[in-house]
């Protein structure tokens, strides 16, 4: 043997562990855990710690995953503690979820994060440690919507504007959106500022901000708006937040508005030198706006922004340089913050509610340097959506650019199919879900996705008849919505005079003055004479129980039921019905109304009409309501899930309807009227949306003809069908049966043998209904159903707007019924009334005294409100 020390002397070359040896083996099982199974492009968004970081994150591509690692990764690495990372949401169950699975990877660690949270919970626990700063106290209260609207009506009222003609809901929304532009009251437009109150909008903002202040109150917007304030205010405090903050994550990036924008800005700056003002590292308004952003200003006839004035302040703190080498002589010289942000400009579909999709475009400017990560491999959805979907979003212009891929199979094409209207699209679809239910498929995979909310009543109507479990996701179901109980309500009291649940819902609904006390009164009348609150109501207007006012007020209300009532022998119920929505005031009501709802609840109100259409006489809508209303109070553990588009965004189903891909309608003509270019390749990217929801199945539907703001129109497909690519899609026949009286080849018509939504009932009047359809169809081949012989509907875009007729008069005059009962008091009895005090019986009418009052002189009231003394 050679002894070591002879062996010859050779260079030893460097040892790497060989792929898939023990020692790589045991490498790798030592490593992280939370790395396993993430991609290339995941792992490299959670490994790129330093500077600032963009990850474009398509739909089903796993972003939450990789920010809950990031931070997983940031801890692990002893790159920061707990409380020096700052990660903001935008919901709470977004944060609980983020919470939840650090909690799952790290242990107990997460509960040492107090600055993970929503952007609005974050600013609100900065702003309660400076209150001070701000002018509040510390225990500051932060009011909600109905406190904010009447803390303006108080306001309103001190300047003499009539809040009938401008609206305390009107300028709260006014309000919230310059908030949400972080425009403080000296830098709103004055364009913008006389848009409201002859002139007065941007005094009543001052003055709401500083009454504010008295009340030691703030509202949702003022969370980041003050704290916007606090930081360029006060540039300790900032510094002092900007040193803490080692790390910034932001989730959904694409949805932030503007003042979300600024707070971010101020802190993923570096610290500044003592004595530098924030203003210096982020400029104000150094250079021209971007366009689109607010503030911008348009030549007169230059494009369609209603702006007319530059703010003081761009709203942007560091807008993009119109000149090469222009930012870096305003750019500071510190290095920037590690800062992430995680979203998908394809996304961003919340435009409508202050959301600006130019934050993320611009972000590679914002921060020089940045690296952007895309994550473009899609684990949800089958590769034949997934290129439907991105070769439609390619239209967009305003796009940084991606294309998602899918390593899973092709799976079925998406389907492309028209129906003869909207109740057929209706009768397909639910076809179609059967089919599925009884290949196995389960109900809760099964989504309906509509681009306006009154187009859920067809489909809940159809699935009221087949059976089917529904539940609406991200609001009521239609025949629960406010506005459409408030309608049925009257048409309750109409149907039946008795039903006190209905009449206590609308008395006073639009206003009419008739508060509690009054509503009280005509219980405590109805109760003691055991009699309807309606009827109560009769008695009581013919007494002097109230104040001229609320009598009057009563009486007309009870005049126009007396009225309606006589028209309903001799008038359509659906006529009826916009009578009675006109005549009432309740339209009107919505039409004043400027909150963002308004609109959609007047169209459901014309879609509650429409549906009526369906039924014989009132009595028989109204017992299928019931049915409605009776179904929807079961729990089903099953159940297809009805919403809208916006409503959908982050849920997934392995099978997606998307129904009412038509101009007009998808892209909404609104949109597109109201935001031009920007707002259809919004409603783009909800189309995006929409077909990224799709796991298996994507099915689309178009209707050649739709009830749109109560008329009949004949539309035309959608643009975005023929944006989809043809070798990923494929064209289907509806199966609820074809179009129009066989012409072209379509087959026969489905009127010739017409099944409605009802056809279940068999009460006597459905059947009768029946009937009398089935002879009316007798002398119309190929003649649709309440569609194009009928005269012109008398509702119009901009509301009910049929020709109001004058008040019609039924001769004779209001008189209150006996209840057939004799007063148990006599002539000279000696009575004490709660109002008017003591007095004497003068006159006996039934139950209706009229008596003689010491101090109130003579007064005719119902004996149940006197006691004997």
């Amino acid at each position: 043997m050679t002894e070591p020390s002879k062996l010859p002397h050779h260079g030893v070359p460097e040892h790497q562990p060989a792929a898939g040896g023990i020692a790589a083996r045991a490498r790798a099982a030592a490593g992280p855990q939370y790395l396993n199974g993430l991609n290339p492009e995941q792992r490299e968004a959670v490994e790129t710690l330093d500077g600032p970081v963009l990850v474009l994150a398509g739909a089903g591509t796993g972003k939450t995953r990789v920010l809950t690692t990031r931070i997983a990764h940031i801890l692990s690495q002893g790159r920061a503690r707990p409380h020096e990372i700052l990660s903001v949401t935008f919901t709470n169950k977004a944060a609980r979820e983020m919470k939840l699975r650090l909690g799952q990877m790290l242990g107990q660690a997460v509960e040492g994060m107090p600055w993970l949270g929503t952007f609005h919970s974050i600013g609100g626990r900065i702003l309660r440690i400076h209150a001070e700063l701000v002018q509040l106290k510390s225990n500051f209260t932060v009011l909600d919507v109905d406190d904010q609207v009447r803390l303006l009506k108080q306001l309103l009222q001190a300047e003499n504007i009539d809040d009938k003609r401008w609206p305390a809901r009107m300028l709260a929304g006014l309000i919230d959106g310059w908030k949400n532009r972080g425009l403080a009251p000296s830098q709103v437009p004055s364009g913008e500022a006389a848009m409201f109150g002859n002139g007065k909008g941007g005094k009543l903002y001052a003055s709401y901000q500083e009454r504010l202040k008295i009340l030691n109150a703030a509202d949702f917007g003022d969370l980041l708006l003050e704290n916007i304030r606090l930081f360029r205010e006060n540039p300790d405090v900032l510094r002092q937040y900007q040193n803490r903050f080692k790390f910034i994550l932001v989730d959904e990036y694409q949805d932030t508005n503007v003042a979300q924008y600024l707070w971010l800005r101020l802190l993923s700056q570096a610290p500044s030198r003592p004595g530098v003002p924030p203003s210096s590292i982020i400029p104000g308004a150094l250079t021209s706006p971007l366009r689109g952003e607010v503030g911008a200003q348009s030549a007169p006839g230059e494009g369609d922004s209603p702006r007319t004035e530059l703010a003081e302040t761009a709203p942007h703190p560091d807008p993009l340089p119109v000149k090469d080498g222009e930012r870096e002589k305003i750019a500071p010289s510190f290095p920037p913050k590690n800062i992430c942000c995680v979203g998908d400009d394809d996304q961003s579909i919340y435009g409508w509610r202050g959301a600006e999709v130019d934050n993320i475009l611009r972000f590679e400017h914002d921060f020089p340097g940045a690296k952007v990560i895309r994550l473009e491999r899609n684990y949800r959805s089958t590769g034949h959506i997934l290129a439907a979907a991105s070769h439609l979003i390619a239209h967009n212009e305003g796009r940084l650019g991606k294309t998602l891929r899918t390593e899973d199979v092709d799976g079925e094409k998406v389907t492309v199919t028209g129906s003869w209207d909207s109740e057929e699209e209706a009768r397909a679809i639910g076809e179609e879900i059967e089919e599925l239910q009884r290949a196995g498929e389960n109900l809760n995979e099964v989504a309906i996705l509509v681009r306006a909310s009154f187009q859920m009543r067809e489909f809940e109507d159809r699935f009221v008849t087949l059976g089917l479990p529904y539940r609406v996701i991200g609001g009521p179901r239609f025949y629960e919505r406010a506005e459409i109980r408030d309608a049925l309500a009257y048409l309750r009291v109409i149907n039946s005079p008795a039903d006190d649940l209905a009449f206590e819902r609308i008395v006073n609904v639009p206003k009419r003055g008739l508060g509690d006390a009054t509503v009280q009164m005509l219980h405590d009348h109805a109760r003691k004479r055991r009699m309807p609150l309606f009827e109560a109501a009769r008695a009581v207007v013919e007494t002097d129980e109230l104040k001229p006012k609320a009598r009057g007020a009563l009486r007309d209300l009870i005049l126009q039921f007396d009225r309606w009532r006589a028209q309903r022998e001799v008038t359509a119920h659906t006529e009826l019905a916009e009578i009675v929505l006109d005549e009432s005031g309740y339209t009107e009501m919505w039409q004043k109304d400027r909150s963002a709802d308004a609109a959609g609840r007047l169209d459901n109100l014309k879609e509650l009409v429409r549906s009526m259409e369906e039924f014989e006489n009132l009595q028989g809508f109204l017992e299928h309501i019931s049915l409605v209303m009776d179904r929807d109070g079961g729990a089903e553990d099953e159940a297809v899930s009805l919403m809208t588009l916006h409503s959908a965004k982050g849920l997934e189903f392995d099978n997606v309807f998307l129904p009412g891909w038509e101009e007009g309608l998808f892209p909404s003509q609104r949109t597109l009227d109201e935001q031009g270019r920007a707002g259809l390749e919004e409603e783009r990217r909800l189309a995006h949306v929409g077909l990224t929801r799709a796991r298996r199945r994507a099915k689309l539907y178009f209707a050649t003809n739709r009830r749109i703001h109560g008329t009949w129109s004949t539309t035309i497909p959608s643009r975005f069908l023929d944006e989809l690519p043809s070798a990923n899609v494929e064209i289907t026949e509806s199966k609820g049966g074809s179009g129009w009286g066989g012409a072209g080849g379509y087959g026969p018509s489905r009127f010739d043998n017409v099944e409605s939504f009802g056809s279940s009932y068999t009460t006597p009047g459905w059947q009768r209904a029946q009937a009398n359809r089935n002879r009316s169809q007798g002398g119309r081949s190929g003649q649709a159903r309440g569609g194009f012989e009928e005269s012109q509907s008398s509702f119009s875009s901009s509301g009910f707007s049929r020709n109001k007729r004058g008040p019609m008069v039924i001769e004779g005059e209001l008189v209150a019924k006996s209840t057939g009962t004799v007063s148990e008091f006599s002539l000279d009895d000696r009575v004490f009334h709660q109002k008017f005090g003591y007095g004497n019986v003068v006159k006996i009418d039934g139950n209706k005294l009229t008596i003689a009052f010491e101090k109130a002189g003579e007064k005719k009231v119902v004996d149940s409100f006197v006691e004997r003394v």
